[in-house]
């Protein structure tokens, strides 16, 4: 994985955008520690600094075209390379190395804009083509990878991070209405095409922009379909079997240490018995990474969203599999500190200590000497592992699910904090809905399983592969996430409910699917999520840090907030007895996003306009 990053300017020479480019550089390092590359034209700069994972010679960027015209930055990972270097070679095509990189470079020069539909992987990437002065950037179908991109006064400027974005001097962290709304009632979710500060823009998934000196247009190249699924049952597990592992073992291409996370949950021993199977096949043992709290076996607390921890789960993997396991134990001092790099990590505050625990986490397992990582992200997406999609009560309400309180966002604000508030919300859930793709012959509970798809994937996954993205790059860490392969996407999204839940269970396909590979203690366990501290002493730290914020006049977030009613949190932080959003964030998270907000508005220099 990599960071890119440059502008275009149709009028003024880019060649003088050294200094742009040295501040971009700087955001972009922690994605890219390994190798830097710089081009500059008349009209463009561009920036690209390198995660080296496969072929460190041969993939080196800005990569260009044998005859120099057409210039690529691009940050992923394409796992179907090698049939597409097969295609191009019979085309004619000739190959320095064997970096992906070159693949998809051969692969615009052969087929343009068509190719991006053939690329399976997690990409984001920029293609300057210096004789059309045209510049196009894509982005993959599920949005793994970030790009976000502002107009400027005769162009465009754009980056792996908003951060990037904001390097040049036309762009203001500025925040209006609608970005505060967002961060307040929304947050940490954003909407698909929002980068919250007033100029940036986040392009959409399955997406490619062009820009040229005319008009910039935005089109599609992969979005979502409805069909019926015509595979009976035991062919929908076969099929279901067949997808996880080739997208798992395309996933294991690596020149560089490759280890897995592992909870003792069934996604990540899914991939970790996969990836195990593999190495043993080359007579290697794979290393698996988990994360634990200090003091949790003491503290940890069951709820319907968790209802078991993972040690003994993990320890049962970590025998069956015979893997070099390693334990990453954090403090809850840690994890109250982290907070604020958390939030520069992601340039916006985020999951609270979700965040900051798997910054801490990635960091360590970067120290272990691994640079790839596999993870289970979006099987619950995909396959209805979440209570929202088997409590009946949650299911049919009119709002997002994992967030279904706005009134209770608006009640710790100050009353002019926001306008119209609970309407903002409520137009972007209704609008998600109505892209969900239908059949004629969906019956009530079938459509709504297609909108809660559609609302997971756009909202709450997207959430969580921001967090894994920001968390893990930030000390240069790459991490791949098998579920998120589109071919998985699309197989599921027409996967019909009593399939998808066989046995009533959240996840019931999958667990069928991988019954006779895993231990049953495994494949049966109720679901539980990335784990989170349960220690008093985190609670305590954030709340005295927020008494603290609520003490500064120059606060800008203190002004936002209604001091009484988030005192009355602190008295009594068991009142808050369901997640605000998603399934761990309690009174000890408002705290600490309160704490994310602070350090935000203070760290950007963010003004309200």
């Amino acid at each position: 994985m990599c960071g890119i990053g440059g502008f275009v300017d149709y009028e003024r020479d880019a060649r003088r955008g050294g200094p742009i480019l040295h501040g971009m550089k700087r955001t972009l390092t922690p994605r890219g520690p390994d190798a830097e590359g710089t081009y500059f034209d008349e009209d463009t700069a561009l920036i690209h600094r390198r995660l080296i994972v496969i072929d460190p010679e041969g993939g080196k960027q800005p990569m260009c075209s044998p005859d120099g015209n057409i210039i690529l930055i691009y940050n992923g990972e394409l796992y179907n390379t090698p049939e597409l270097r097969t295609e191009l070679m019979s085309r004619g095509h000739e190959f320095v190395g064997h970096s992906d990189t070159e693949v998809l470079l051969h692969a615009y020069l052969e087929w343009k804009t068509d190719a991006f539909a053939r690329l399976n992987g997690i990409f984001a990437f920029a293609i300057w083509e210096k004789r059309e002065r045209r510049l196009t950037l894509c982005r993959d179908r599920l949005g793994v990878k970030p790009l976000f991109f502002a107009p400027i006064r005769n162009g465009l400027t754009f980056g792996s991070t908003i951060d990037t974005v904001l390097c040049h001097p036309e762009i203001e962290p500025a925040l209006d209405e609608d970005g505060l709304r967002t961060l307040l009632l929304l947050g940490p979710a954003r909407p698909p095409e929002s980068g919250v500060f007033r100029q940036i823009k986040s392009l959409l998934p399955g997406h490619f922009a062009v820009l040229t000196p005319e008009n910039f247009t935005d089109h599609v190249y992969w979005q979502l379909e409805a069909h019926e699924h015509e595979d009976d049952l035991q062919t929908t597990i076969e099929r279901t079997h067949t997808l996880i592992c080739d997208a798992a073992r395309r996933q294991l291409v690596s020149d560089v240490p490759l280890a897995c996370f592992l909870s003792g949950g069934l996604d990540s021993s899914i991939l970790s018995m996969l990836a195990a199977k593999d190495y043993a096949a080359r007579g290697e043992t794979l290393h698996t990474w988990s994360v634990d709290y200090r003091d949790n076996d003491k503290y940890f607390t069951k709820s319907i969203f968790q209802p078991n921890s993972d040690d003994s789960y993990i320890d049962q993997m970590v025998d069956f599999l015979g893997t070099h396991h390693h334990r990453v134990v954090l403090e809850p001092e840690a994890l109250c500190a982290a907070l604020l790099p958390a939030t520069d990590a992601r340039a916006l505050p985020g999951m609270a200590d979700v965040d900051s625990s798997l910054l801490l986490f990635c960091a360590a397992v970067k120290r272990g000497g691994t640079t790839v990582c596999l993870s289970g992200e979006c099987a619950d997406e995909l396959f209805g592992g979440y209570p929202w999609y088997h409590r009946e009560e949650i299911l049919f309400e009119d709002t997002f699910p994992w967030s279904r309180s706005v009134g209770l966002r608006l009640g710790l604000l100050t009353p002019d904090a926001v306008r119209n508030g609970e309407e903002f919300v409520h137009q972007y859930y209704r609008d998600t809905c109505a892209r969900a793709p239908r059949l004629p012959s969906d019956d009530k509970k079938a459509a709504r399983m297609r909108e809660m798809f559609v609302l997971n994937l756009d909202w709450f996954m997207a959430t969580l592969l921001d967090r894994k993205d920001r968390m893990s790059m930030y000390s240069g860490l790459e991490v791949r996430v098998p579920f998120c392969d589109h071919r998985i996407v699309e197989y599921a999204y027409n996967m019909p409910w009593d399939f998808k839940s066989l046995e009533g269970r959240e996840k019931g396909i999958v667990r069928r699917a991988f019954v006779d590979e895993l231990p049953k203690e495994i494949v049966y366990r109720k679901k539980s999520p990335y784990p989170k501290t349960f220690h008093p002493v985190y609670t305590r730290l954030c709340a005295d840090y927020v008494r603290r914020i609520f003490e500064d006049n120059t606060s800008v977030t203190a002004s936002l907030f209604d001091r009484n009613a988030v005192q009355k949190l602190m008295q009594r932080p068991e009142s808050l007895t369901e997640p605000w959003f998603g399934q761990l964030m309690r009174t000890p998270q408002i705290f600490a996003y309160i704490i994310q907000l602070d350090r935000w508005f203070r760290h950007y220099h963010v003004k309200i306009v």
